[in-house]
């Protein structure tokens, strides 16, 4: 009899002794990463649910996206899932008039003893070749001043408006097109003309996305210069009309 049999079955016996016992740890080890990864499935889903409580649609986007990422086979994800394509619609929705209200600047100043100047302003999409040398931005300008009043007026760069005696202004609102008074003041302090209708030139603004006015200036006829009003916070101009 070969001396090395039995040692060989001993071993064998012992193999396959621990297997069962390996094989149930390995499944044990499985069964608890898998509770690991749904605990954190379950942490992101409800960080999801309260950005979406806050508000917060971008941060509610990026909490369903890493879900979708990282848990695919999660019960978290697929709660989630079916609600994604609504949250990347408003997320982006949200992002582009967080955008839109960037472009507005605002600004306080005391005017005298006791006076407060208040103004809200924004640059054009696009720069405008106002005097045949090149594009420069046109800022178009609400103002109110303690002892002139509220006004709203665009200020140029170069060149000059051909509005000394007064001109008719085509003012399009998200592609209707409205005609309001201009005026040109007869002034070196700043090449602003004024919209004389500033309540209306205001109401168009607050309550429409993107406003072109053309306007005729003195070297190169008349120009366009589009701004995208969609941002505009009417609370940071009080006393002006809200509704």
């Amino acid at each position: 009899m070969n001396p090395t049999r039995p040692m060989l079955m001993i071993a064998l016996m012992s193999l396959l002794a621990c297997q069962p016992q390996d094989d149930r740890q390995a499944a044990a080890q499985a069964q608890a990463a898998q509770a690991e990864r749904e605990q954190a499935a379950q942490a992101m889903a409800a960080k999801f649910e309260a950005a979406i409580g806050e508000g917060n649609w971008r941060l509610a986007k990026g909490y369903a996206e890493v879900l979708q990422t990282d848990y695919p086979s999660s019960a978290a994800a697929a709660r989630v899932r079916p609600r994604l394509d609504e949250v990347r619609a408003k997320a982006e929705a949200q992002a582009q008039q967080q955008r839109l209200a960037a472009l507005w600047s605002y600004a306080e100043q005391p005017v005298g003893k006791d006076g407060q100047q208040r103004s809200a302003s924004i640059y054009s999409k696009e720069p405008v070749d106002t005097d045949g040398s090149g594009a420069h931005p046109v800022r178009l300008i609400f103002r109110d001043h303690p002892a002139w009043g509220r006004s709203a007026y665009l200020v140029l760069q170069a060149g000059d408006f051909d509005c000394y005696k007064g001109c008719r202004l085509t003012v399009t609102l998200d592609g209707k097109a409205h005609v309001l008074p201009g005026l040109r003041p007869k002034t070196d302090e700043a090449i602003a003309m004024f919209i004389e209708d500033w309540k209306g030139l205001w109401r168009l603004a607050r309550s429409g996305q993107t406003l072109a006015i053309t306007f005729p200036t003195r070297a190169v006829g008349r120009k366009t210069a589009v701004f995208e009003v969609g941002g505009l916070d009417p609370v940071r101009m009080p006393g002006w009309p809200q509704g």
